[in-house]
This record gives structure tokens, C-alpha cells and sequence, in this order.
């Protein structure tokens, strides 16, 4: 019997190794020289910290605190149907369960937390808590001893309804990277009077004032800056904090893009279902008025899978079913995100020697993945079989541990520290070696080459796009690593870490002749 022998190459773009010699003289004289800084902890950096805690006092986090108003001037309030759902149930419904409303919650990035304090020091945290609780953190709340238990519902909320409606104005173009980074806001969520003492809660919000807004409950300010992408971009851009190199770029990549140009904004593609979603990416058109909800939802699935987990040990099936309804969107709209080409090349004597699968960005208005593109996996599942259906090749599937083979096409990037060595901690990577991620409106293409001896006349090639938050190695050790106060068991019923849930993206089929007409690679 003729063996079907298939061998394949992927062609990759190859990381930049960088190395550094320092020549010394054979006879220098054993005199007393300048002491020099380990490798391990490089004395040099760009920023005068010192001076930007000056600046920013919440420094490594930009957040701010209105002037006019001390901690114990500023009325922040958590959401409930006291305040915000008693006049807003649609847009309060909307919020729960959202990324925005789990932002202090997520055990994920609580593990993630945990960590860089005990690696760095509480100080980090700060960065962290700007953005993932910014009421409770101006007010004071998260400067002790991190007890989950303790936190009240303000901080819990995490980005609440009072947190987006009190930004004033943002301070982007002051940080020390010079753009958005590392909640670069502040927040007056009421205004007081210099003269009278009289505080008055003050909401800002995109769409004109009009008699009777608030309810006499607070007072309504248009702001221009909510119907931009500038209010998501002080969060949505996650600086180192301390040489301030972009970990998370989001913004910067819709920035760069034909979305930014076509006037497309954050909101128009994250605050919209997904009909509307799927129109404002194609055709460019903007959402009316009424069309905007408040679900922000994105990529980040695995945190609504969570939540339809607690609401269920709760006896709340309502909130199960706003979660379930959240996880739902999150993966439809991954689905509508990407698609793939895949296209046979043949040599000179005509036999099958490339294939070449292109995956398009065709709907993220940043790149593609996005945020911490060091941990999310994005990766190829391909699949050749011959006629009788025998394996001839296999790439991209997890092993038995959940884990991708090393050779796996992964759209990712490759964080280095400042030693230029492979980092995977947000506080240690200061560079990447590799950015593979795919451009909006733009793609990248994967070929496999073939040393082709098959007798047969055609070949099955499947192609999967697969994507997940993170793999199982990095999800098992941050939820192994939770603060104080946070039991796995008892909030979500989980006694072991479940297998991360794997979105496919795109799957595609094609049949493919072993044979035909010579065409360059294009």
C-alpha cells in the first residue's frame, strides 16, 4: 500500500531575538568603580515618578476627583432602585451583568490583582482600581487591605451608572505618555455651592437638556464628550505604571482606522444590539437615539458565563437569564467579528503546494484580538484528511491539559520585560517581541505548504478560527490566586476551575484538487 505523506511548513513572522555584551579592559586597574545596577532591576527609566504623583495624586492611576469637591464632599451612589433603576429600569437591566457592572467582581482580574500587589506592592493597585471601581477608589474605599467581604455595594458596582455619568472632562493629553491612559478623567458627580453649602447631584450625558431631566432627582448636562470614542479611551488603554508603554491599545488601534475616519465611535458598535451592531460596522452607519442600550458588551465571555453561574446559586433565574441573554450576544457578536478565505496555490508541474487561509477583520473596529493581546488566544484549528478520511494533518487542537501546541498560528502578541525576555504579567511587560494581531477592516494571511506524494485526487482542508480569553494554564492560575474574602465555592458553586470555554469564531469546509493550473502566490 501507497502511504499519503503530507509534510507542511507554517510560515511565520519570526520575534526579533535581542541581546546585549559589554566589553570590559583585560588590565583596568582594580580601582573602585561606579556601582552598577543589576540586569534584574535596571535603575534607568523614562518617567520621574515623583513628579507625576505630584500631578496626578492617585498616581499610577490618572483618575481625578473634581477640585471643587472633597472625599466628603462627593455623592457618588450605587446603583438601585433608590437611585438610578427607580427612574432608569430599562437602562439599569441593560447594566447588570454587564463587563461594566462585574468590573470589581471578575474573579479573573481579582487573581490578576492579587498577584501584581504581592509582586509589586499595593501601590499597583491603584492603576487597577481607577478604572475598575472609580467611585470607591476616590472616595478612599480600596486604600486598606483588600477584604472582598468588606466592599460596600459601591465598589462592587464596579463601573456604575454614577461613574460614567460623572465624568466632566478628561485629561488625556496630560499623562505622561501624552494620550489615554490609565483612567485618565475626573469626576464631579455633584456640584456644590460655594456660597450656600448646597450640594446638587450633577449627571452628564450625551443628548441635550431638556425641562424636567433628572426628576429633580439630579441635574443633566449635555456633554459632547460622551458621544465619542475619547470617553471609553482613558480605561480602554492600559499604560505600564511605571515606563507607561501600552499594554491594552484599543483605542489607539480604532483610532488608526477607517471606523475613526467614517465617524464611528465606540458606543455606535459596544452600546447597540447586535443587528445594529453588524450595520454601523458595514455600512458605517450611525445609531439613532434610540437604538443605544447599555449593555457594553464585547469579547469578554467567560465573565457572563460566571454571573449565569452566581444568579443561578442565588435562586435568581431572572439575572441567570440576563446573563445567559449577555454571554449569548458576546459570542455572536465574536462570531460576526472575523471570516475566512482559504485559497490552493499549485507549482509548476502543477500539484497542490500551498494553502493559503486568510482571516479578515470584518467587524472589529480595533484590531483583532484586542485589550491584553498577550493573554488572548486567538489561533487557527486546521484539518486535512483524504477521501477514505485519513489524517494528514493536524494543527492548532488543545491537548488533554486544554492546552494549544507551541506551533499553533496564534494572532496574538509576545510581551517582553525590560530585560527583553518573554513576560506574560501586565507589570512586567514593557515591549513586544511579536504583534500579530489583525488590523481593522484588515487581515493576515496563514499558508501551509505541502510536499504533496498523495495518490488521491482530492483533499478535505476544515479551518477553524477558535478564540478564548486566555489559555487554561493562565486562567487556572489567576483563579487559584483570589483576595481575601473571594470563595469560588461559595459565590459561583465552582469547586474545581472549569474548562475555558472556546468560541469558534469562523469553521469553513473546502474541497481541494491535488492537481491543477500553475499560479504564483499572491
Amino acid at each position: 500500500m501507497t502511504r499519503n505523506c503530507i509534510s507542511f511548513a507554517l510560515s511565520l513572522s519570526a520575534g526579533i531575538a535581542l541581546t546585549a555584551a559589554a566589553a570590559l579592559a583585560k588590565d583596568a586597574p582594580p580601582a573602585p568603580a561606579p556601582a552598577v545596577p543589576s540586569v534584574a532591576t535596571p535603575a534607568y527609566s523614562r518617567y520621574n515618578m515623583e513628579e507625576w504623583k505630584a500631578k496626578f495624586p492617585h498616581y499610577p492611576s490618572h483618575l481625578k476627583l473634581d477640585e471643587a469637591l472633597t472625599k466628603e464632599d462627593a455623592q457618588f451612589n450605587a446603583p438601585s432602585v433608590m437611585t438610578c433603576a427607580g427612574c432608569h429600569p430599562q437602562q439599569y437591566e441593560e447594566w447588570q451583568n454587564s463587563m461594566h457592572s462585574m468590573a470589581f467582581q471578575d474573579p479573573v482580574y481579582l487573581g490578576e490583582l492579587n498577584l501584581a500587589i504581592k509582586a509589586v506592592g499595593k501601590d499597583i493597585a491603584k492603576q487597577c482600581e481607577g478604572c475598575h471601581t472609580p467611585a470607591a477608589f476616590l472616595l478612599g474605599e480600596t486604600e486598606g487591605e483588600f477584604d472582598f467581604d468588606k466592599l460596600s455595594p459601591l465598589a462592587k458596582a464596579g463601573v456604575s451608572c454614577d461613574v460614567c455619568h460623572s465624568i466632566k472632562q478628561h485629561t488625556h493629553l496630560e499623562t505622561p505618555s501624552g494620550e489615554p491612559e490609565n483612567g485618565s478623567y475626573i469626576l464631579s458627580p455633584n456640584r456644590k455651592d460655594a456660597k450656600t453649602g448646597e450640594s446638587k447631584l450633577t449627571k452628564y450625558g450625551p443628548f441635550p437638556n431638556y425641562e424636567g431631566c433628572g426628576g429633580g432627582f439630579h441635574e443633566c448636562v449635555e456633554s459632547p464628550l460622551h458621544r465619542t470614542s475619547e470617553m471609553c479611551a482613558g480605561c480602554h488603554q492600559v499604560f505600564h505604571y511605571k515606563e507607561h508603554f501600552p499594554i491594552e491599545h484599543t483605542y489607539a488601534e480604532w483610532k488608526k482606522s477607517i471606523y475613526s475616519i467614517k465617524g464611528v465611535q465606540c458606543q455606535d458598535c459596544h452600546m447597540v444590539d447586535i443587528d445594529t451592531f453588524k450595520r454601523s460596522a458595514d455600512t458605517f452607519t450611525l445609531p439613532k437615539r434610540g437604538e443605544y442600550r447599555h449593555y457594553f458588551n464585547g469579547a469578554n465571555f467567560v465573565q457572563y458565563f460566571l454571573a449565569e453561574l452566581k444568579a443561578k446559586k442565588e435562586g435568581n433565574e431572572k439575572l441567570a437569564a440576563n446573563a445567559k441573554q449577555k454571554f449569548d450576544m458576546a459570542v455572536e457578536r465574536l462570531q460576526a467579528a472575523a471570516e475566512l478565505e482559504i485559497e490552493p496555490f499549485y507549482n509548476a508541474k502543477g500539484d497542490l503546494s500551498k494553502i493559503r487561509v486568510r482571516v479578515h477583520n470584518k467587524r472589529a473596529g480595533h484590531n483583532l484580538p484586542t485589550s491584553l493581546s498577550n493573554i488572548r488566544q486567538m489561533w487557527l484549528e486546521v484539518l486535512i484528511t483524504d477521501s477514505k478520511g485519513n489524517v494528514l494533518l493536524k494543527s492548532g487542537f488543545l491537548d488533554e491539559k486544554g492546552e494549544l501546541d507551541p506551533k499553533t498560528y496564534n494572532f496574538n502578541s509576545d510581551g517582553m520585560d525590560i530585560n527583553m525576555k518573554f513576560a506574560l504579567d501586565p507589570w512586567e511587560v514593557v515591549s513586544f517581541s511579536k504583534h500579530d494581531t489583525i488590523p481593522p477592516k484588515g487581515y493576515r494571511d496563514v499558508y501551509y505548504t505541502l510536499i504533496n506524494d498523495a495518490k488521491a485526487d482530492e483533499l478535505k482542508f476544515s479551518a477553524k478560527l477558535r478564540f478564548r480569553q486566555a489559555s487554561q494554564a493562565v486562567v487556572e492560575k489567576l483563579l487559584s490566586n483570589q483576595p481575601k474574602g473571594v470563595d469560588l465555592e461559595k459565590i459561583y458553586g465552582l469547586t474545581a476551575v472549569p474548562a475555558v470555554p472556546v468560541v469558534d469564531m469562523v469553521v469553513q469546509e473546502v474541497t481541494l484538487k491535488t492537481k491543477g493550473e500553475p499560479e504564483a502566490v499572491k
